[in-house]
């Protein structure tokens, strides 16, 4: 009998005006890159000898609409990363991340979830369809990964 582990990621964006109303929204499935697998496996062994350090929770977004690839080590063209906020709940790990009014202002269509706040391992990587984020508007997005 297989019980094969799988991981599973989407991405979910808001894009909100400077009134507060939600202009346009995107969702989509991502890749899990092959430095993210191996991210992940180095952290099991670090929580099995207690040195465990997590730290994947920093959302960046991009401009680059090229396709998503497991070979993924960045985005394409990085506009900006925030710290987002985590939670864990049956089997699903959810990052929450807020890009504030003139923070990362562009033609936004790449989304990618980080080890740190500049470099580090880049876990999951998405493209969507462009969302033009002005000065003043504010970018949702959230990155679920769920293992089955």
């Amino acid at each position: 009998m297989s019980n094969g582990a799988t991981l599973k990621g989407r991405w979910f964006i808001k894009l909100y005006g400077e009134d507060g109303n939600l202009k346009e929204e995107r969702s989509g499935d991502n890749v899990i890159t092959e430095v993210g697998l191996d991210f992940l496996a180095s952290f099991l062994n670090s929580a099995a000898t207690g040195a465990s350090t997590f730290t994947m929770r920093y959302l960046a977004i991009g401009t680059d609409a090229t396709t998503e690839q497991t070979s993924n080590t960045a985005l394409g063209t990085e506009l900006t990363r925030t710290t987002g906020t985590v939670s864990y709940s049956s089997a699903q790990y959810t990052v929450v991340g807020t890009f504030a009014a003139g923070d990362g202002v562009g033609a936004i269509a790449e989304y990618g979830l980080f080890s740190s706040n500049s470099a580090g391992v880049i876990f999951s990587r998405d493209t969507e369809a462009v969302i033009n984020k002005q000065a003043g508007d504010t970018l949702q997005v959230t990155t679920e990964i769920t293992l089955a």
